[in-house]
């Protein structure tokens, strides 16, 4: 199994551009917000009824299916598994109140479709294809990558 570094090594191979980061700084967690948000537009009602802890932002499909992706992040690094928890956190919360005001799989849509032009305008410029061609992981390791780089003290 890979570590994350090396993860983020074969990652950052096609991302050195300066451009093409900016891009991803954007539009990883806008795809990352907007996924969450599709999934909390599923009917959930198996989930509520079998809670029944009357909590709508972890009643729903998207805790559900973040609390497997941790497992990834889990097994590469504890301290990247509470980075991306928090800010995992952060997207059911927003999500949750979007959704109070405006047709949250719309909004999401929205949101998922601008940021895929972004990335791969951002890798045209950069020349290279987009790492989940080569290996779909890389749909996981593109958040902590930017979590890595924003937020690193190095």
């Amino acid at each position: 199994m890979r570590t994350l570094d090396q993860w983020f090594a074969e990652y950052a191979v096609s991302h050195q551009n300066p451009k093409n980061k900016a891009i991803h700084y954007i539009c990883v967690p806008a795809i990352y917000f907007s996924i969450v948000g599709l999934l909390m537009s599923i009917p959930s009602g198996i989930i509520a009824n079998t809670l029944q802890l009357n909590l709508p932002i972890i009643e729903n499909w998207a805790f559900v299916v973040l609390l497997f992706v941790l497992v990834f992040y889990i097994r590469l690094s504890i301290a990247m598994a509470v980075k991306i928890a928090i800010f995992s956190g952060i997207c059911l919360v927003l999500n949750y109140y979007i959704g109070q005001i405006f047709p949250l799989w719309i909004f999401s849509i929205g949101v998922f479709v601008i940021a895929w032009i972004g990335q791969f305008y951002g890798h045209n410029i950069e020349g290279k294809k987009p790492s989940f061609l080569k290996d779909l992981q890389f749909l996981l390791i593109g958040p902590a990558w930017v979590v890595e780089n924003l937020f690193s003290r190095k």
